[in-house]
């Protein structure tokens, strides 16, 4: 009976009648697989393309910028300033040259006319300020004291640019003392000015407080060598930093091209 039944089980599996049993790794392979959207998730069955969730639709390029419409205009690009463009261009020539010196010191009376010159060369572009030396606690500061009064008393009397070479050949090459009032106003009066005012300068109030006034610019500017130049407050030359007295010039040249514009 047995041998029977199984013989007839043989001919309809032969004959197509029953389906043989899958194995297990046929049924695993047979199992329909799940859609993976862009993030690894796992989509529903049965659904695809337009239908998918967002989550589970493929991402186009990404855009970090939306880009301008066409229809809207850009914006003016702000304008790199807004003076007029002749003070623009005034500003940009614009320096000052400050220059310290004692009319007792030789490396200064040798500068005057080079810098005279290149301060000549310079005037559309370089103001040029001078400021006499003196240097608090040295031996030689009462004769700086009263020949910074001497300076800013002819300052006053607007008389420096015609005087300045003057007063060094006096104090340089002829050894004139002028460390006082009288020798200071007999001199200057030799020279063509008003006795009268220059005494007046002398002792106003005004030079007093630039006398006053001056070692603190010298002590604020660090100046440790005369003469000593001071571009914009900023670049600096002296003999022994341009190589020589002649050389001054052709520093502060250099000097003015590198400051910015103020």
């Amino acid at each position: 009976m047995k041998s029977l039944l199984r013989t007839t089980v043989l001919l309809a599996v032969a004959g197509g009648l029953l389906a043989a049993p899958a194995t297990a790794a046929e049924a695993v392979s047979a199992a329909p697989k799940p859609l993976l959207g862009p993030n690894g998730l796992s989509a529903p069955n049965g659904l695809s393309g337009a239908q998918l969730p967002a989550a589970f639709r493929p991402s186009g390029p990404t855009q970090q910028h939306p880009p301008v419409p066409a229809d809207r205009p850009l914006e003016p690009a702000a304008p790199a300033s807004t003076a007029p463009a002749s003070t623009a261009v005034k500003s940009e020539r614009v320096h000052q040259a400050v220059e310290f010196f004692w009319y007792d010191c030789s490396h200064s009376a040798l500068l005057e006319q080079p810098l005279t010159r290149w301060a000549a060369r310079h005037q559309q572009d370089v103001t040029l300020r001078r400021v006499p030396a003196i240097w608090t606690g040295s031996p030689d500061e009462a004769a700086q004291r009263a020949h910074a009064r001497l300076f800013y008393a002819l300052d006053r009397l607007g008389e420096v640019d015609r005087l300045q070479a003057a007063v060094f050949r006096a104090v340089r090459e002829q050894r004139t003392d002028l460390t006082t009032e009288r020798a200071a106003a007999d001199w200057a009066a030799k020279q063509g000015v008003d006795a009268a005012k220059f005494r007046a300068a002398y002792g106003s109030a005004e030079v007093d407080r630039a006398v006053e006034e001056a070692p603190k610019l010298f002590a604020q500017n660090r100046v440790a060598e005369l003469p000593t130049v001071v571009v914009d407050g900023a670049g600096r030359t002296s003999p022994s930093k341009a190589g020589g007295v002649d050389a001054m010039p052709a520093a502060l040249d250099q000097l003015v091209a590198e400051q910015p514009a103020r």
